[in-house]
């Protein structure tokens, strides 16, 4: 304890962690579950081959399955928290990991920089919120984790760098680009090691041949010419996006995606580099230990170059965070063996400073989205749930019925079995009641094509002065009327002679009715049909119509 009070960056990289970690858990607070976790929750449930090896958007992704398929048989379905724990430490234990690294090569206040840098880097708020893209995560730790044990040159420490490796690999794609990594670590050491130590990256690249030919060989692929081509302008716009977004100097949310700080940024790191190279006097020696980051990195931006399309673009929030820490490594690489003066300490902690502002900032905007998402995500489950006596096994929750594309994944009948199991993370009645007006408004929506209800049009019935006991009327010509609550069951609608007459329902909204019907002809008659469900809310019709009309239950 004594030696850890006497080296300040390392007591400031500690509390920034435990801040890091508990900043994550808040934010995150009442979140569920988010979009390609769906698929996990629904099609990986239990332990098979295929849950396990079956590519997800082509990714070998076996270790982010099995901890789903733990948390989920550990802490059930109710709650996501255990998902926002797993990735608040796997943030923390991957800037730590950078921040070990680094200090090998320029010291402990450049190290703390960077990892401070990693820890807010808001524009990869997808990585940092998301609990799903440990399949990003996790491939970069275990990757740092590789290149620290090869650097010891032991037997026991390249044993646990094939280990290290195996999980990068099957964590995701990103894993893949540390094969290159670990070939070229190898190949940068003694000659008579070579063969010794080439277990390291054949034993994951054997694996991963092994599932390509079985399940890999299967999964989706975008390679083109055209990508292939355009490859160099992706690999160095990712490079340009990384330092711009490092520095806090990524465009506003809401406006065009916009590079040319990073690209300025980029063609000055060049020629600094470049200046030190050739006018340093000695001329500095470059560490060996560039080449495997350098090669892990273009791997990784040109694989991801090779397999680009629309929504994969170097902009994406997704990959500023591994953009970021190969940039750190590179530059730290370059910069071994330079002597930092005061001066320059302070300007980095000064830029440092002012990046963090802005990239806070822009975290918070990506924990905006995800909390909406996350309102829809409860609502629209709740609705399921309250429809479960009616609702089709195989409705599924497409963006026209859900209001988001997140919920892609969820088929009527598979979610139901999995609460039955696992528990319901979707709001109770109360709960949706209580929660924001666009949850409401779209349980509504939901749970009208879900019961579903349903209308039938039939000419005549209205004849005035016979309303029964049953019946509410409802005066035409745009006089204030109360909204008509119904029950489950058959509810007759008559209308006078005239033009249509609009009908519009709502149950859990309370600002808008935003379930339409088909327009009721004048002189017509509409049978609606309410399904019982699970919820005692009652609905609410609203006639608009400039004649009179009469609400009939049963």
């Amino acid at each position: 304890m004594e030696r850890l009070s006497r080296n300040p960056p390392v007591l400031i990289l500690v509390a920034a962690l435990v801040l890091a970690v508990a900043g994550t858990l808040v934010l995150t607070e009442g979140m569920t579950f988010y979009q390609d976790t769906w698929g996990f929750l629904m099609g990986r449930r239990n332990l098979s081959s295929d849950a396990l090896f079956l590519p997800h958007n082509e990714h070998l992704v076996v270790f982010p399955a099995l901890l789903e398929m733990l948390l989920l048989h550990v802490f059930g379905m109710s709650s996501a928290l255990p998902e926002y724990v797993m990735l608040a430490l796997s943030l923390a234990a991957t800037a730590a990991l950078l921040f070990v690294y680094m200090r090998r090569r320029v010291g402990d206040w450049p190290a703390l920089f960077a990892a401070l840098i990693v820890l807010t880097l808001g524009p990869a708020w997808e990585v940092l919120l998301w609990p799903f893209e440990i399949t990003f995560i996790a491939p970069i730790l275990f990757g740092l984790a590789m290149l620290l044990a090869l650097e010891r040159e032991d037997r026991r420490w390249d044993l646990a760098a094939c280990a290290f490796l195996i999980l990068a690999v099957g964590s995701s794609g990103l894993g893949i680009s540390f094969i290159a990594g670990a070939v070229v670590a190898v190949l940068v050491g003694p000659r008579e090691t070579w063969l010794r130590r080439a277990y390291i990256f054949v034993v994951p690249l054997l694996l991963y041949a092994a599932w390509w030919l079985g399940w890999g060989h299967d999964a989706e692929s975008h390679i083109t010419l055209r990508n292939i081509l355009a490859s160099p302008r992706f690999v160095a716009d990712s490079l340009a996006w990384a330092m711009q977004s490092m520095l806090g100097l990524a465009p506003i949310a809401g406006t065009e995606p916009d590079v040319s700080w990073g690209r300025a940024l980029l063609v000055g790191v060049v020629l600094l580099v470049a200046w030190r190279l050739l006018q340093g006097r000695p001329r500095p020696q470059i560490d060996r230990g560039l080449w495997p980051v350098l090669a892990a990195a273009l791997a990784n931006w040109f694989l991801t170059a090779f397999n680009a399309f629309p929504g994969r673009d170097p902009s994406s929030s997704r990959y500023q965070y591994a953009g970021a820490i190969f940039v750190l490594m590179i530059l730290a690489n370059l910069m071994n063996g330079l002597t930092l003066g005061r001066r320059a300490l302070i300007a980095m902690a000064a830029v440092t400073a002012l990046a963090i502002g802005p990239n806070l900032v822009a975290l918070e905007n990506g924990e905006d989205q995800l909390e909406h998402q996350s309102l829809l995500t409860q609502a629209d489950t709740a609705a399921v749930e309250i429809a479960a006596r009616t609702i089709d096994p195989n409705f599924q929750l497409t963006q026209p019925v859900a209001g988001t594309p997140s919920l892609i994944n969820i088929y009527a009948g598979e979610y139901l079995e999995a609460v039955d199991e696992f528990g319901s993370p979707a709001y109770t009645e109360a709960e949706l009641i209580a929660a924001p007006e666009p949850g409401r408004r779209q349980a509504d929506i939901l749970l009208s094509q879900a019961l579903p209800l349903s209308t039938e049009i039939r000419r005549g019935g209205f004849k005035a002065g016979a309303a029964a006991s049953a019946c509410v009327a409802v005066p035409g010509g745009g006089e204030a009327m109360p909204d008509v609550t119904l029950g489950p069951g058959l509810t007759r609608i008559e209308v006078a002679p005239g033009p249509p007459a609009e009908l519009s329902l709502r149950r859990f909204a309370l600002e808008e009715f935003p379930v339409p019907t088909e327009d009721a002809p004048g002189g017509s008659t509409v049978l609606l049909r309410i399904p019982r469900d699970n919820a005692e809310q009652p609905w609410h019709l609203h006639v608009e119509a400039d004649q009179d009309a009469r609400v009939c239950s049963g």
